[in-house]
């Protein structure tokens, strides 16, 4: 069987976590101290790593790459309405259920039994903890924003 749309879906919530991200620091950019920055420009960096290791993946597979982030999309532009509408807490919260949609993603794909081995490995290693530690800097920001 095919892992191809698996991973191209996995890799639509990369790209649209990278639009996400990308929207949230230019938002900010005026209004953030230094280190919260520093914090969402790693978790934005993270993310267009997996987009490339990803892709890196499908290609190997003989697949054809996505190019958007079809229906994830909308998450980026959930962040955008919230900085623009709502403020820095809302878009920190809306970035932090994208992250936990992601998080749920891998979590899902690694039940399949069929996943080639570098494509677990990829997941368990580098890709998962990587969501895991988004998670944790999006709530302490979200600690320190609403403290």
């Amino acid at each position: 069987m095919s892992h191809i749309p698996l991973i191209n879906s996995l890799l639509q919530n990369e790209l649209s976590a990278v639009a996400a991200y990308q929207q949230a620091l230019n938002k900010f950019r005026k209004e953030t101290a230094l280190g919260e920055m520093d914090v969402l420009m790693c978790s934005f960096e993270e993310h267009k790593a997996a987009v490339f290791s990803l892709q890196g993946k499908i290609q190997q597979l003989g697949g054809t790459v996505v190019q958007d982030s079809g229906a994830w999309g909308t998450w980026a532009q959930i962040v955008i309405v919230c900085a623009n509408l709502l403020g820095k807490q809302a878009a920190l919260k809306a970035l932090r259920e994208g992250e936990l949609t992601g998080l749920e993603e891998y979590e899902k794909a690694l039940q399949d039994h069929e996943l080639p081995t570098e494509i677990r490995g990829l997941l368990e290693t580098k890709l998962l903890p990587a969501q895991q530690r988004h998670m944790r800097t999006l709530d302490s920001l979200l600690n320190a924003v609403m403290a």
